[in-house]
């Protein structure tokens, strides 16, 4: 399975946000929890449906959004 394929966006869960598939835990949930300082471990041991594959989906997902959002540089 392609990583971004684990990234779904349904309108009627959590307001259409990305979300990891099969789940209501939103990218920007686990973005947080990353920038707050929890561990790829800490997150795995809160949220056990989730895996490694799953965070990786949504640091790839942030990234290639980003990469869209940016302007190119001069």
């Amino acid at each position: 399975m392609n990583l971004l394929e684990r990234i779904t966006i349904t309108p009627d869960v959590r307001g259409g946000k990305p979300c990891i598939a099969g789940s209501r835990i939103t990218v920007y949930d686990i973005l947080e929890y990353l920038v707050g300082g929890m561990s790829e471990a800490e997150i795995l041991e809160d949220f056990p449906s989730l895996t490694t594959e799953d965070l990786k989906a949504v640091l790839t997902f942030a990234a290639v959004r980003e990469r869209r959002l940016a302007p190119l540089a001069a």
